[in-house]
């Protein structure tokens, strides 16, 4: 007996509303695991993308005491130029830095402040970036000196702290999966028993096994696909709302900023999404089919 397209469409649209509300929870579950795992990947490839570009930026930041004279201010500069790991430094005046903060800062902490709150600084390239920590041991704390930074300290902890939550989403993401592929098995199995006299006549009068099978395996790939949808969507409101889309210029130097992601791996991370949510309704579905499905 040939399986057209049209009947497993309706068998399967006629079998998820019967169960529609154990349908909406089965989806509303594949969004959200979904979901935490698109946001997952997007942290990652935005960890990478801010990781490399602060590389290739200033290796060391040394900030001076707001207030000192700029012979102090010019020591200091002489003492980087003589240190053997560095290979240039240029220096930045308070005005300078306060114009950076406005971007940087948040407007309520700006209000509190004025230009002259703020150190200058000198922006030092390295000769090895490896050797940053070595630099910030024999600066940090000499008279003058309000503070030593270099982007190695931020990446390390951005890292650190995006290395967490990638894996508490995935986590996360892995017990709803299989919270999801529990649904669909119980989805199925209950569309199976609704329509068990119905089976018993399709077998009767000669239909095969995949002609009766199809339908019901449509159904969880229908409810996998609908919760993947749902996830993409989650993802790219992700991306557009906390500006994962907008690559770092002079005038947006924010940490999101350096995150960016460009557009092909969001794609490239929605159609994982999506392969995903597919592969979890349709494998629940047929253990579904195999298990409580007698032909």
């Amino acid at each position: 007996m040939p399986v057209s397209l049209g009947y497993v469409s309706k068998e399967a649209a006629t079998n998820l509303w019967r169960n529609r509300l154990m349908t909406i929870a089965a989806v509303l579950t594949v969004a959200v695991s979904l979901a935490l795992v698109g946001s997952a990947l997007l942290l990652k490839q935005g960890a990478s993308r801010a990781t490399v570009q602060w590389q290739n930026k200033v290796d060391v930041i040394v900030w001076v005491n707001p207030g000192a004279k700029s012979t102090q201010f010019d020591s200091i500069g002489a003492q980087l130029h003589q240190s053997p790991y560095v290979k240039s430094c240029t220096p930045r005046s308070q005005a300078y830095d306060y114009n950076e903060a406005k971007v940087l800062e948040p407007a309520d902490l700006l209000q509190a402040t004025t230009q002259s709150d703020y150190p200058s600084s000198w922006r030092c390239t390295l000769i090895n970036p490896s050797d940053a920590p070595a630099v910030y041991q024999a600066f940090y704390g000499k008279p003058g000196i309000y503070d030593v930074k270099y982007p190695g300290q931020q990446i390390k902890t951005m890292q650190s702290v995006i290395h967490i939550l990638q894996w508490v989403f995935l986590a996360v993401a892995v017990v709803l999966l299989l919270s999801a592929s529990v649904l669909i098995l119980n989805t199925i199995r209950m569309a199976i028993f609704a329509r068990r006299r119905e089976v018993s006549v399709m077998k009767l009068v000669g239909a095969t096994n995949w002609f009766i099978r199809l339908p019901f395996m449509a159904e969880g790939m229908v409810q996998g696909l609908f919760g993947a949808a749902v996830a993409v969507l989650v993802v790219l409101a992700l991306y557009w709302g906390i500006g994962l889309n907008q690559a770092k210029t002079a005038a947006n130097q924010s940490i999101i900023a350096s995150m960016s992601v460009p557009g092909w791996e969001v794609i490239g991370t929605c159609v994982v999404v999506a392969v995903v949510g597919v592969g979890v309704g349709v494998l629940g579905s047929a253990f579904a089919v195999r298990r409580f499905l007698d032909v």
